[in-house]
Order: structure tokens, then C-alpha cells, then sequence
């Protein structure tokens, strides 16, 4: 068999929207190793894929069409036949350390009735970002990481993502790493709903605004209120929680221990407002000692 055919073969098994210039580099690198694709000898003669081979076959599948660049990503393809898919698929894809939060976590959690203008996601901060990268390219390629880099082949590199295809993308990088859960059958990757509340006291421009938040939490707080709780007591910081705590307790009439302990978090400060992205305002709650700058 020759190398383009199990190459050409082993990109249709793919079940991803698009093929990454890593991703195509791994397929090359297990061909040219084992030289073999079901159970079919391929016709090569070198042990180790170079930087010329990754070139050479890219620029024939790309003049035969197989693959063509993506409209919107660089060094991205996409499949000849393959839909493009949804656009949080291929961000998943694109990025293989984030996921969808905010507004359209709350929109794929049917938090909200609000249709996201945006497409947003959290990701690892850049060095955090690499590092991960680097891991998984030592467990992708096992044995062969070492020989892999040497050579020149593609690595996994984090792409930049402001639009795909017609829909526009907001991108947080956080130290907060986060709860995702991944979705059955499709490479997607969304916070959790216990991690997804907590965003919503961080970053309520990113969710709607205050007041939309205030509204989920009357809605849907008593429901999530276990998983809400979780997420805060073990993942969010005091101001996380003195907010929480003020609208759980105070606004929503929820009393339990959990809740209770945060109170002794509660302090005075020109930082300790509900809404995180408002000015500080003189009203606020004696008990959770916190600016109620809500209008």
C-alpha cells in the first residue's frame, strides 16, 4: 500500500470537525513507525517521519482536495465530506484544553433563555497551556516524543481563535482551571453547572449581566443547590462565597451550614461588591458586609 492511501485512510477514521497540523503529524509518525495500516504493509523505507514528508503530503492532499484549509483557522483543515460541524465541536478540537463556559454554558445547561451572541470558553493560562501541551504530546507519542520533536514535526501548538465560521469567539484564559464535564459522543467540553454559577459571580458581564444572574440564581439556586454549594466550598475564594452566601441566604431564604460558614468571611471593604465589574455603592447587607450595587 502506498503511504498517501494509509495516510488518506487513517484521516477518514478521525471523528473530529477538523485536522490539526499535530494531529496530522501523529498520523504520518504512527505510518512511517509501523508501516502498516490494516494489517497492509505501506510501501516506506525510512523508520522516522521528517519536516519534507509532513510538506509533501499535505501539499498533495491539499492539491487533490482531500483536505482544505479552514476559512477562519490557521493551520487547521478541514475533511473532504465532513460537515463542518458546530463551532463549539471544533473549538474543543481546536483547543484541546478548554471548554465552554459563561453564557454559553448557561445556555447549553438551559439556564438562560438568552441566545449567546458569542461563543465563550476558558482555557488554561499560557504557561499552564503549554505545559499541558507537552504532556500530552510525551503520552500521545510514548517511545518516540524525543525523535518526533527532533525531526521537526508539527507540534501542538495553541491556535488563536477569534471566529469560526460565522460566529465570533470570547476567549478566557484563567488560572482557574474549572469543572467541565465532556459531552457523549461529540468532542464538546462544558463547565460543569456548579462551576458554571461560580463564573456567573465572577464574571456576570460575561453572563448576562448582574441582574440576569440574580434572576438564574431565583430560578434555578433551590434546584442546583447541592452541586452549587460543592463547587463554591471547595473551588471559590471568600468574596465567591460572601456573594453566594448573600443570595442563597439572605435573598433566597437558604439556611444550612454550609452556607452559615461563610458568613464569618464576611468583612468591610470598597472591594466587597455583588457585582464584580460595578462600582461600589453604601448599601449593602449588615450581615454578609458586602455592596448590594445592583440597580
Amino acid at each position: 500500500m502506498k503511504a498517501i492511501k494509509a495516510i488518506t485512510l487513517s484521516l477518514g477514521e478521525l471523528d473530529k470537525p477538523v485536522v490539526s497540523k499535530y494531529q496530522f503529524g501523529l498520523i504520518i509518525n504512527n505510518i512511517y513507525r509501523s508501516k502498516v495500516y490494516g494489517g497492509e504493509p505501506v510501501n516506506l523505507h525510512k523508520d522516522f517521519a521528517e519536516k519534507s514528508d509532513i510538506t509533501k503530503y499535505l501539499n498533495l492532499l491539499l492539491d487533490e482536495g482531500i483536505l482544505s484549509p479552514h476559512k477562519n483557522l490557521s493551520n487547521l483543515f478541514t475533511l473532504l465530506g465532513r460537515s463542518d460541524g458546530d463551532p463549539e465541536d471544533i473549538a474543543c478540537t481546536v483547543d484541546p484544553f478548554c471548554y465552554i463556559s459563561h453564557l454559553s454554558a448557561m445556555s447549553y445547561h438551559g439556564l438562560t433563555d438568552r441566545i449567546p451572541g458569542k461563543l465563550f470558553i476558558s482555557s488554561p493560562s499560557a504557561n499552564t497551556w503549554r505545559s499541558f501541551a507537552k504532556e500530552k504530546m510525551q503520552k500521545d507519542l510514548g517511545d518516540d516524543f524525543e525523535s518526533y520533536c527532533k525531526n521537526g514535526l508539527p507540534r501542538l501548538v495553541r491556535t488563536k481563535m477569534n471566529k469560526i465560521n460565522k460566529v465570533e469567539l470570547h476567549c478566557l484564559s484563567s488560572k482557574h482551571l474549572g469543572a467541565y464535564k465532556n459531552v457523549k459522543g461529540r468532542p464538546l467540553r462544558v463547565s460543569t453547572v456548579g462551576k458554571t454559577f461560580l463564573d456567573m459571580l465572577r464574571n456576570p458581564e460575561l453572563c448576562g449581566g448582574i441582574n440576569h444572574v440574580i434572576e438564574v440564581f431565583d430560578e434555578f439556586g433551590k434546584k442546583y443547590l447541592r452541586l452549587v454549594t460543592d463547587e463554591i466550598n471547595n473551588n471559590g475564594g471568600p468574596i465567591d462565597k460572601v456573594r453566594a452566601g448573600y443570595i442563597l441566604n439572605e435573598r433566597l431564604g437558604i439556611d444550612n451550614e454550609v452556607i452559615d460558614s461563610w458568613s464569618s468571611l464576611a468583612q468591610r471593604g470598597g472591594s466587597r461588591k455583588l457585582d464584580s465589574s460595578s462600582e461600589y455603592i453604601p448599601k449593602w447587607s449588615d450581615k454578609w458586609k458586602i455592596s448590594l450595587n445592583v440597580f
